[in-house]
C-alpha cells in the first residue's frame, strides 16, 4: 500500500515535471532584455527563445518571428533544442513504462517484474531531468557572463527570463519523483524466506519421553 502511494506521488510529480518543462520549450522568454541605463522608459522589449524572437511594443503590440535557420543560431540554443526535445521524448516514454508497471494496472502480471519497469521508467524521468538541466544552465551562463562582458555592447544584453525558471522547477519535479519511483519498489516479501521446522519429539516405549530430548 505504501509502495503504491509513492508511485501515485512519483508518477504526479514526473507529469507535472514533464508539462512544465513542454511550457519552458515553447516558451519564447529564455532571454529578456535587460533595463540598465538610466532612462526607464522603452519603446519595445526584446524575448528570445528557442524557436522564435518577439518585440512587445509599449502600447502591448507583441511581434514574433520563428527563427529562420537553424545552423544560424548559437551553439547554446542548438544544443538547448535537441536536449529539451529528447528530453521530452524521455518524459512521454517514461510515462507509458510507468503506467505498464503500476500496482494499479494489469499490463503486467508478476510483481517483481512490476517493479523493475516502475523502476526503469523512473530512471527514465531522471534522464529526462538531466538532459533539461544542461540546456537551462549553459544559456543561463551564457546570459550571465555576456551580461557583465563590457564588450557587449548595452543594446544586446539579456537577463534570465520567466522560461528559464520555469525549466529549473521542471528540472527539480522530474529529478525527485524519478528518485521517488525508483524507491517505490516494494520490499520482498516473506514468502521468499526458507522456515525451518524442529523434529517432532517422539516418545519412548513406556510412553515417555527421551531424554535426549531435553539435552
Amino acid at each position: 500500500m505504501v509502495s503504491a502511494g509513492l508511485e501515485i506521488l512519483g508518477l504526479t510529480l514526473c507529469v507535472v515535471g514533464t508539462l512544465l518543462e513542454m511550457v519552458a520549450c515553447g516558451l519564447p522568454t529564455w532571454k529578456v532584455t535587460a533595463f540598465i541605463e538610466a532612462n526607464i522608459v522603452v519603446a519595445q522589449t526584446i524575448w528570445d527563445g528557442l524557436w522564435m524572437s518577439c518585440a512587445v511594443q509599449s502600447t502591448g503590440q507583441m511581434q514574433c518571428k520563428v527563427h529562420d535557420s537553424v545552423l544560424a543560431l548559437a551553439p547554446d540554443l542548438q544544443a538547448a533544442r535537441a536536449l529539451t526535445v529528447v528530453s521530452s521524448v524521455f518524459g512521454v516514454l517514461g510515462l507509458t513504462v510507468v503506467v505498464a508497471g503500476a500496482q494499479c494496472t494489469n499490463c503486467i502480471r508478476d510483481e517483481r517484474l512490476k517493479a523493475y519497469v516502475v523502476g526503469t521508467g523512473g530512471a527514465l524521468y531522471i534522464a529526462s531531468g538531466a538532459l533539461v538541466l544542461v540546456p537551462l544552465c549553459w544559456i543561463a551562463n551564457s546570459i550571465i557572463s555576456d551580461f557583465y562582458n563590457p564588450q557587449v555592447p548595452t543594446a544586446k544584453k539579456r537577463e534570465i527570463g520567466a522560461a528559464i525558471y520555469i525549466g529549473w522547477a521542471a528540472t527539480a519535479l522530474l529529478l525527485l519523483g524519478g528518485f521517488i519511483l525508483c524507491c517505490s519498489c516494494p520490499c520482498k516479501s516473506s514468502a521468499g524466506f526458507s522456515v525451518n521446522y524442529a523434529p517432532t519429539k517422539r516418545s519412548t516405549a513406556n510412553g515417555d519421553y527421551d531424554k535426549r530430548n531435553y539435552v
